[in-house]
């Protein structure tokens, strides 16, 4: 609407010129070389405009003529870029379906065509990458380091090169310098963490939880939850050394996230030994009703030294009403009332874990239970053979990994914060519990504690987690073949269990060093029983039993014959077999 009204304003005034020209006629003369020209003015106007638009057609065409050479080179330029880009588009989908034979190729056509373009230092990189070409890749990467718009995209490259061939130290100097050039650059300031938190960092880690809190890559309750790990971290290696740096870390961790396990016991025990049990009793049981754990049990039920062990049972028992369906509780209030010998109580706290599935640890407490009842033979026994086969308990388990004890930082991907309280996965040919796990719940001066404590100076490391970031395991030897023994007296076995996990080898053991009752002899307790003497060939076959040897088979007839057998006079023998009832045809074949 606009160029309309433009239009149609510019046609008005050239139409009022005209007119205003038509009204004023005049002459124009030009006299030039002896020639003398004569015109009206619009005549003359009209002439001067024809000679300027002639002019412009001519400076037109004279340029269009000087250009072409120009324009022929621009559009082979761009023709060429075009085929460059194409090539990188199907090297990236080359390298997308896994080609790296047609993105090696394409790679070669857009260096050629494109060479200048970041888009081909990617694709050369990627399509080394694709073929296993480490050196091409880290060449392509560190070409990208040559132009500010592609140094961070190099910086990436070559980081995550080093992470793969295991130079964590080139790793770590790539990403500080990709956090100096872009602050906000996420893989960047993970990484960081990463390396500081493995490296026991704990003041850089939280700078660096704190610059990602900042930029928002990560949400308030992870960063607070990462913040008190790094709290506890920092308390259990300054434990030792600065207790009161340690109290003081740990505090903050439990204002943090109070259900944090592994501060909240090391807080228990330290304001305990400082002589303030209720401040330590609060956050015991806070964390408790978080998540109840061992460590938390053995805190609270130790606060006070001179304690006796009927005390530790009723803390337990105070313990176990927070919480009072969670098994931990029923293993605290039965270790508790183990170690006060009231052994009815502590069968009633496991009665629900044993009437289900007991796991090793039901199993090696009710076997703590039975040596102090009755001794290390029977039922002891018997439950030391269930914990072989029990389900697992509860561990600390990061990305695959058990481990005893808590850890900051997983050993296998380096996560921050990455252990949590849960079942350990299953694994093929498990071996059960350990000999630190059995070492613990055996009772002192039993034949079984002694038979373990000489096996654990024998046996091998199994494995373990000795130190964040490091994971040991060594493969034990084939435990030698026992000589067979006298079969025992058949004993009455608890109810089977329904999940038959893999056999413990280390429970196995401990039974065969136990002393094994001597076999029974029946004969002998039928005569004791009744008082009469038994036969000779009875005395005879229980001496050849005694010494390893195969009683003798009697002899059987191979074949019965049914006439010499003796009847009674009134005995009217085997009824006689029933008539067969024969067909119409085979009657009349017969």
């Amino acid at each position: 609407m606009l160029r309309i009204l433009v239009f149609l304003a510019l046609a008005t005034a050239a139409a009022i010129g005209a007119v205003w020209l038509a009204e004023r006629p005049g002459e124009v003369a030009i006299v030039w070389g002896g020639v003398t020209i004569e015109t009206t003015v619009a005549v003359a106007a009209v002439a001067v405009l024809g000679l300027v638009l002639a002019g412009m057609l001519l400076w037109s065409a004279l340029r269009f003529l000087l250009g072409l050479p120009t324009a022929f080179s621009f559009a082979s330029r761009a023709r060429r870029r075009q085929r460059g880009f194409d090539a990188v588009s199907r090297g990236m989908v080359a390298i997308g379906a896994g080609d790296p034979a047609a993105a090696r190729r394409h790679a070669a056509d857009a260096r050629k065509l494109i060479a200048d373009e970041p888009l081909t230092l990617l694709l050369s990189a990627q399509a080394a990458q694709l073929s296993g070409d480490k050196p091409a890749a880290d060449a392509a990467f560190k070409d990208m380091l040559e132009e500010p718009a592609t140094r961070v995209l190099g910086l990436r490259g070559l980081f995550v090169e080093a992470r793969r061939r295991g130079d964590q130290v080139a790793a770590r100097a790539f990403a500080d310098e990709a956090v100096r050039l872009s602050p906000s650059l996420a893989w960047a300031n993970d990484a960081l963490l990463e390396f500081h938190s493995t490296a026991g960092e704990w003041a850089q880690a939280r700078t660096a939880i704190e610059r990602r809190a900042a930029l928002r890559l990560s949400d308030k309750a992870e960063s607070r939850r990462h913040r008190a790990v790094l709290l506890a971290a920092e308390a259990l290696s300054k434990q030792a050394i600065d207790p009161g740096a340690a109290l003081a870390a740990t505090l903050d961790a439990l204002k943090l996230d109070p259900g944090l396990t592994p501060a909240a016991a090391l807080a228990g025990r330290m304001l305990a030994a400082r002589g303030d049990t209720r401040k330590a009793a609060r956050l015991i049981e806070a964390a408790w009703r978080e998540q109840p754990h061992p460590d938390l049990a053995a805190a609270y039920v130790r606060l006070r030294a001179g304690d006796t062990a009927r005390d530790r049972l009723d803390k337990a028992l105070a313990l176990m009403k927070l919480k009072p369906t969670d098994p931990e509780s029923a293993f605290a209030v039965a270790e508790a009332a183990i170690e006060a010998r009231e052994f009815g109580r502590a069968r009633e706290a496991l009665a629900p874990l044993v009437a289900a599935i007991p796991t090793v640890r039901a199993c090696l407490l009710m076997a703590r239970i039975e040596d102090g009842e009755h001794g290390p033979a029977g039922r002891a026994r018997e439950w030391l053979t269930r914990s072989a086969r029990a389900p697992r308990d509860n561990a600390w388990v990061a990305d695959g990994v058990a481990s005893e004890s808590w850890m900051p930082v997983s050993p296998v991907s380096g996560r921050l914060g990455a252990f949590v309280w849960t079942l350990p996965p299953a694994m093929l040919g498990s071996a059960g519990p350990s000999l630190d796990g059995l070492d613990g719940a055996l009772p002192e001066g039993s034949p079984a504690s002694e038979a373990l404590a000489s096996m654990s100076a024998e046996a091998p490391p199994s494995a373990s987690l000795s130190a964040p970031g490091e994971m040991t395991a060594a493969i034990p030897d084939p435990a030698p073949a026992r000589a067979p023994a006298a079969p025992p007296e058949p004993e009455i076995l608890p109810p089977p269990v329904a999940a038959v996990p893999a056999r413990n080898s280390v429970a196995e053991a401990v039974l065969a060093a136990e002393p094994a009752p001597p076999p029974a002899a029946p004969m002998a307790k039928q005569e004791a029983r009744t008082g009469e003497p038994r036969p000779t060939e009875a005395r005879a076959m229980e001496a050849r039993l005694a010494e390893g040897q195969s009683a003798p088979s009697p002899a059987v007839p191979s074949k019965v014959d049914l006439a010499e057998i003796a009847r009674a006079p009134d005995d009217p023998g085997a009824p006689d077999p029933a008539p067969r009832k024969r067909s119409f045809w085979g009657f009349m074949k017969s």
